[in-house]
């Protein structure tokens, strides 16, 4: 019985940390975060779309889009972001599930999808079970300020783009709780497949 389970969380939640665990278990983790880069590579149809709406000046020299450029853009201006959302999008699904059909040819029968906006996009319907890493607001302030060296502003500002993860926590089938060490997030994960009955064994 083939099963796909969404992985999802919010800025510096810990979110990959889980998915890099989840991946070196051996599973397959079709990353949301990597696709829309893939998307955006010059020569690709959204990046040409994206360069046509915000302009040349989001490019750095190499012709690649400066992400941090395009980030101070859309993080500040919600028309902006949603007419970012509706270019790559449609274009990250496409990919996605493209490598999530090519892993269960390849006769895996669990694919993980990791999914930032899982919640926000409405896109429960697209996975079987989902699970929300959670750390409490103050913990994911910090963390962001000390990943990004970004002040206080720009670190709430980046959160406040998002879906509160109190309200994720109602939403998702599972939650693993990230406020603590890396050993606890990685027993909760560990417990939790277990209780799914997922298993490399």
């Amino acid at each position: 019985m083939k099963k796909i389970i969404g992985v999802t969380g919010g800025i510096a939640s810990g979110k990959s940390t889980v998915s890099s665990m989840i991946s070196s278990m051996g599973y397959t983790v079709v990353d949301a975060d990597v696709a829309a880069r893939k998307v955006v590579e010059p020569g690709q149809d959204a990046f040409k779309k994206v360069v046509d709406h915000f302009g040349a000046d989001i490019l750095q020299s190499d012709g690649t889009i400066d992400r941090a450029k395009l980030g101070g853009i859309i993080f500040h201006d919600e028309q902006e972001r949603l007419i970012l959302n509706r270019i790559v999008h449609p274009a990250v699904r496409l990919y996605m599930n493209e490598e999530r059909d090519a892993a269960f040819a390849r006769g895996e029968a669990v694919v993980f999808m990791d999914i930032p906006l899982l919640f926000e996009s409405k896109l429960q319907g697209t996975v079987d079970l989902s699970i929300l890493v959670y750390v409490d607001r103050d913990v994911q302030l910090q963390r962001l300020m000390d990943r990004n060296g970004l002040s206080e502003t720009e670190a709430n500002a980046r959160i406040e783009s998002q879906m509160p993860l109190a309200d994720k926590k109602e939403k998702a089938d599972a939650v693993i709780d990230n406020n603590g060490t890396i050993e606890e997030t990685e027993h909760q994960l560990n417990a939790l497949l277990n209780q799914w009955g997922i298993s490399k064994q």
